[in-house]
């Protein structure tokens, strides 16, 4: 039976494991660490602004699978923050097992605490995967998902130091770029002034640590917004962060929290000591990163140049997804992404046309737009999501947002799109 490979077990990887499984073909799934979702233990914002066409769209193409835990996992729905409106916040102290069992109910093998090191190559196609431990896995087809933060190096030089971020790399060890390794020469994102990476847009308070009034307000309401002293207010971080969607003013005059399980603070770190000054914080602790109060992960350092098939360009089985294949910020960009990696994917093995999303789509209009943008150095200054900044923008102009199901339906119909994902 046909294998397909895929390194990395974060919303990508998972989103391309179940919709490469789902037509048939064994999967492999590795992830360096014990546990799934990378950055999705952390997030939990789903569809905000553009996020919910999207949503839909991958819903009505066929693999709604992901998005419907996070439906179900949900604290709050249809809450609006500022900038945002309808946003979903999923439980980020519960959704991992949610996807783990169904990962393996799939049918998926499931390689926990495995990192991928080297590359098994013949000529221009990859044969296998090489471990940390010296086991070699091999395929037929390759997706790779290993985000673009790490090793610990990189958040020395281009950050505040290691965080102790979810991503746990003194544990489990460095990020491997798979690309690289293939001989591919990975691209890397830059902030406003020039400089490599941006530092992850927030942190975990615990809610706990609130005070009870404050407490009762988020999870009674989904939000709470705290005037940030005049003293303490520093615009100049929000050209820093990753989530440029968030890059507003209001982030920068206020705290702003949203109840996904801990309390997410909408900051890329804040000084402890300040933080605890704030009426209802005089007791905050971090939950992620720990270091919050000093800084925070560095994020696209490493990005694999392809086709808008979600293909690595000069490796002819290696495919990408989630922040590996672009300035993604998101969970929702994560999972869009790995569908169609997973779904090109198979069809690679098949040898079958790849298929490449229409810009009729939200999802299609992103990737093309996203990678077409990675070869100017504005481009890469820039950060690509459906729930703001340059690209929400982009689809108002073009009509293509919407939260009318009916409307989102009729475009992946005309195209001829519906459930595709469930048929080669």
């Amino acid at each position: 039976m046909n294998r397909i490979v895929v390194i990395g077990g974060g919303w990508a990887g998972c989103a391309a494991s179940i919709a490469a499984i789902k037509l048939g073909v064994e999967v492999v799934l590795i992830e360096k660490t014990d546990m799934l979702l990378g950055l999705g233990n952390v997030g939990g914002i789903m569809r905000n602004n553009g996020r919910f066409t999207a949503a839909e769209e991958n819903i009505f193409m066929g693999r709604g699978e992901l998005f419907n835990i996070t439906d179900q996992f949900s604290l709050h729905r249809n809450i609006d923050f500022p900038g945002h409106k309808h946003a979903y916040l999923y439980d980020v102290t519960k959704i991992e097992p949610a996807v783990r069992n169904l990962i393996l109910s799939l049918g998926v093998e499931l390689k926990l605490q495995k990192r991928a090191v080297d590359v098994i190559a013949e000529g221009n196609s990859l044969r296998g995967i090489v471990l940390n431990d010296g086991e070699r896995v091999y395929g037929d087809a390759f997706i790779e998902t290993t985000g673009s933060t790490g090793p610990m190096g990189n958040c020395l030089k281009y950050g505040n130091g290691c965080a102790m971020c979810i991503l746990r790399c003194p544990t489990f060890g460095p990020r491997i770029s798979i690309s690289k390794r293939a001989g591919v020469m990975d691209k890397v994102g830059m902030r406003k002034d020039g400089s490599y990476g941006a530092f992850s847009g927030s942190c975990k308070l615990n809610k706990d640590s609130l005070s009870s009034e404050i407490k009762y307000e988020l999870e009674k309401n989904g939000v709470v917004i705290l005037p940030v002293p005049k003293e303490d207010i520093q615009k100049d971080k929000l050209s820093k962060k990753v989530c440029q969607q968030y890059a507003l003013d209001e982030y920068a005059e206020n705290i702003i929290l949203l109840d996904t399980g801990h309390a997410k603070m909408m900051t890329s770190f804040y000084p402890l000591e300040k933080l605890r000054r704030v009426k209802g914080l005089e007791n905050a602790r971090y939950e992620d990163p720990y270091s919050g109060g000093v800084g925070n992960s560095i994020r696209y350092l490493s990005i694999a140049p392809r086709e808008n098939t979600m293909k690595v360009k000069g490796i002819s089985n290696l495919f990408c997804a989630g922040e590996k294949s672009g300035l993604f910020v998101g969970h929702t960009e994560a999972i869009v992404t790995g569908t169609i990696a997973g779904y090109n994917s198979v069809r690679y093995v098949f040898n079958r046309r790849l298929l490449e999303l229409p810009s009729e789509l939200a999802i299609g209009d992103l990737i093309c737009f996203a990678n077409e943008r990675l070869e100017s150095e504005e481009g890469l200054k820039d950060r690509y999501t459906f729930a703001g900044s340059t690209y929400f923008n982009r689809m108002i102009d073009k009509g293509l947002y919407t939260t009318n199901l009916h409307q989102i339906k009729r475009r992946v119909e005309d195209l001829n799109l519906l459930n595709i994902y469930d048929r080669i």
